[in-house]
């Protein structure tokens, strides 16, 4: 799940202790929004600065309607931070590993919300804890 720290970061989440995960006008990442159940895990990822994966959040609320959305087509969740990685993963190294070369956030790098599959996640969470 991308953010822009400036706007909404990391800790601006550990704040408010709960966000709602809403705004997003992609339909694949409305997708993969919608498919979210209570208890998933996600990624929270800085976009625009840094540019990096810096925790885990969990998905406290699922199923909502985005309050931002007067159409009713698109969807949005809650979460609450799980733990910040104890070293963010960069873009950089993500492009420059051979085992993430069909990972969704670089096939498709402009969505706000993009799948991990469970060999992605693992080898993310490897990296974090170089």
């Amino acid at each position: 799940m991308k953010s822009e720290p400036d706007a909404y970061g990391w800790d601006d989440l550990v704040t408010e202790g709960e966000g709602t995960w809403d705004g997003v006008r992609n339909y694949r990442a409305r997708n993969n929004l919608a498919a979210m159940e209570v208890g998933d895990l996600a990624f929270f990822y800085h976009s625009n600065i840094g540019k990096e994966i810096v925790g885990i959040v969990e998905i406290s609320a699922s199923g909502l309607p985005d309050p931002t959305d007067d159409t009713g087509k698109w969807a949005a969740v809650k979460v609450r931070p799980v733990e910040k990685l104890r070293r963010p993963v960069t873009l950089k190294e993500i492009k420059a590993d051979p085992s993430f070369a069909e990972i969704e956030l670089l096939r498709q790098s402009r969505l706000s919300v993009a799948e991990i599959l469970p060999e992605e996640w693992k080898r993310i969470i490897a990296l974090s804890k170089r």
